[in-house]
């Protein structure tokens, strides 16, 4: 079975970016993954000085709406990095908050689909033709944190501060 997600209100809105699980990168805490996400578009830009505006924003929607405003120019290399940028929060957000990382591995192996009537390159799409990237984002980071476990349940306990993840 296929797992569709959008809004935080409904199943599985944890996995939404706007769901309300802060995260803490490289010493800055962000409200949301959107906020997040949607800042690091000006990183080295030139218009980089939004970057606190969005961090501040109080909503994740308003963060979005600041990030998407088309006057602002974007990193330069934006097409080439928002996929990995978008997992390195995600994937914190996932290792920060157990509660829903719980939620994430109970899914198994289903498929993880943003369904989202608008957006064909994070989502489905109205028509679900759309590349699913935070589906496909979720699934891995859904595998590391499976990993990781599994590596921490057959080290050897010899010492077990030694083998903390």
């Amino acid at each position: 079975m296929t797992i569709y997600f959008y809004k935080v209100w409904q199943p599985f809105g944890c996995f939404s970016n706007f769901s309300t699980h802060g995260i803490e990168i490289q010493g800055t805490y962000w409200s949301t993954v959107e906020h997040y996400y949607q800042a690091q578009k000006f990183v080295g830009s030139v218009d980089a000085v939004i970057i606190p505006v969005i961090r501040a924003a109080k909503t994740p929607e308003e963060a979005a709406a600041l990030g998407r405003c088309t006057s602002r120019r974007l990193r330069s290399d934006w097409d080439l990095v928002k996929i990995s940028v978008m997992r390195e929060a995600i994937l914190k957000k996932f290792l920060t908050h157990l509660d829903i990382q719980a939620t994430l591995l109970s899914t198994g192996n289903e498929i993880l689909v943003e369904n989202s009537p608008t957006d064909y390159f994070w989502g489905c799409g109205v028509d679900k033709t759309g590349h699913n990237h935070l589906g496909k984002v979720l699934m891995s980071v859904r595998e590391e944190i499976r990993n990781l476990q599994l590596s921490n349940a057959i080290s050897p306990k010899i010492c077990p501060q030694e083998y903390k993840v």
